[in-house]
């Protein structure tokens, strides 16, 4: 019976980078589209090059991926910095795939667009050990930079979009099985996301609700998630408790980009069930919350519930037609921050994400953000600026950077500042001091 059966391979591919943490980072749409392969018959193997111990773990299951140095891209020589590969060792990888059973398929996401290195590096040794098995890549930079994909990443398909549509049919067309598209009428037809394949989880990453309905200049929600959907608080509530039950963990990171939309039909719901059934967790919200939804309810809501890291997604704190979003209007943050103070959160508690690099951004735009949060008492959390090809931001990175943005995604690293044509380093530590001290 089982030697009938399709085997897949999922990979994540390693991150190359000047810089990776793991900060609640988990291939959720790759778990879920493992847990649905799985309910349908095929036995799935899983290599997370990203499922690894921290070399120096960190708080609530967060740490450090182990970095092995390898050359710099040519296009990123001008940073003086140490380029790497993070995750399993390349050595590990391979001895994975030499005593895996061959697969009848190989499916590999992608994360950031410049993270494509790990990509073209795991599907070269799948080549290498799994010669003729046909390599499928989907993901965000499949999505994103799909004509790239398809001429640099050695994959024989690459799909965009949500795999729900586009990998079902194709997974049909090599004989595989009678899949079709997957529309789900919802969210919770779906099954749970196969967590259970992580050897080193520390954490459970959870969505509430996919896709976002805000359209910010700088994000790539919707062109990822062009729709908004919401599960059902019972099966929400009920996901949490089968998690914690069969993997004995605490730390719980939601990963919706509108967390407390709809706060009353939607989070409150999940909020009182699981204060009824006396459930204890520890909450993280890595994606940031909307500072104008938290209300004193809400605020006492999240403390009481056990919410232990806030990051709210502000941005910048300057007002007017000049956003790069529709998210804060004048008081907003102020009144959201107070809320927080009075439900008891400390400065510690609560990070402001601040976008650094943005394109024809003023140095001395970010440095106020950075006071004006410290005075509000909370903590600023510099992030910065990605270019993300389709935005409505990526017209005016292309046409500021010193990088070609357009045909080399190595360009997009938010390390290298690619939307400041005079990069100083200075710059950078000078706001990393003035946010530390």
């Amino acid at each position: 019976m089982e030697a009938s059966r399709p085997r897949l391979l999922l990979i994540n591919p390693w991150i190359y980078d000047f810089a990776a943490y793991d900060y609640f980072a988990r291939p959720l749409g790759l778990l879920y589209l493992a847990g649905w392969l799985r309910a349908r018959g095929p036995a799935v193997n899983l290599l997370d090059c990203l499922d690894v111990p921290h070399v120096r773990p960190g708080p609530c299951g967060t740490g450090h991926y182990p970095k092995e140095i390898v050359p710099t891209p040519a296009p990123l020589r001008d940073i003086p910095r140490r380029f790497g590969r993070y995750g399993v060792s390349y050595e590990d990888f391979r001895a994975r795939l030499a005593v895996m059973p061959r697969p009848d398929a190989v499916l590999v996401t992608s994360l950031m667009t410049y993270w494509y290195p790990g990509v073209t590096a795991a599907i070269a040794l799948v080549r290498e050990y799994f010669p003729g098995v046909p390599v499928i890549l989907g993901g965000i930079y499949a999505s994103l930079c799909p004509e790239h994909a398809r001429t640099n990443s050695g994959a024989d398909l690459v799909l965009a979009g949500p795999w729900e549509t586009g990998l079902p049919p194709r997974l049909a067309d090599l004989g595989l099985a009678q899949f079709s598209a997957v529309v789900p009428a919802e969210l919770d037809d779906l099954p749970y996301p196969a967590l259970d394949l992580l050897q080193h989880l520390t954490y459970i990453p959870i969505l509430t609700s996919r896709g976002c309905p805000l359209d910010c200049d700088y994000c790539a929600s919707r062109l990822l998630q062009p729709n908004y959907r919401r599960r059902r608080p019972a099966a929400v509530v009920a996901e949490l408790v089968h998690w914690q039950e069969r993997l004995g963990l605490k730390d719980v990171a939601f990963y919706d980009d509108a967390l407390l939309l709809h706060f009353h039909d939607h989070l409150l719901v999940i909020l009182e069930e699981l204060a009824r059934q006396g459930l204890s967790f520890r909450f993280h919200t890595p994606n940031g919350l909307q500072a104008r939804l938290i209300t004193r309810e809400v605020a006492g809501w999240l403390k009481r519930a056990g919410f232990a890291t806030l990051r709210l997604g502000v941005e910048t704190t300057a007002l007017g037609p000049e956003r790069p979003d529709r998210k804060l209007r004048a008081g907003e943050l102020e009144a959201a921050l107070a809320h927080l103070k009075e439900a008891g959160f400390g400065p510690k508690e609560i990070g402001v994400y601040l976008l650094m690099g943005l394109p024809d951004q003023d140095e001395g735009e970010v440095a106020a953000a950075i006071r004006r949060v410290k005075e509000l008492g909370a903590t600023p959390v510099l992030a910065q600026y990605s270019p993300i090809p389709g935005t409505a931001l990526w017209s005016r990175a292309v046409a500021g950077s010193r990088y070609d943005l357009a045909n080399e995604p190595l360009c997009h690293n938010n390390s290298v500042f690619p939307c400041r044509p005079h990069f100083s380093w200075d710059y950078y530590h000078r706001l990393k001091r003035l946010a530390a001290a």
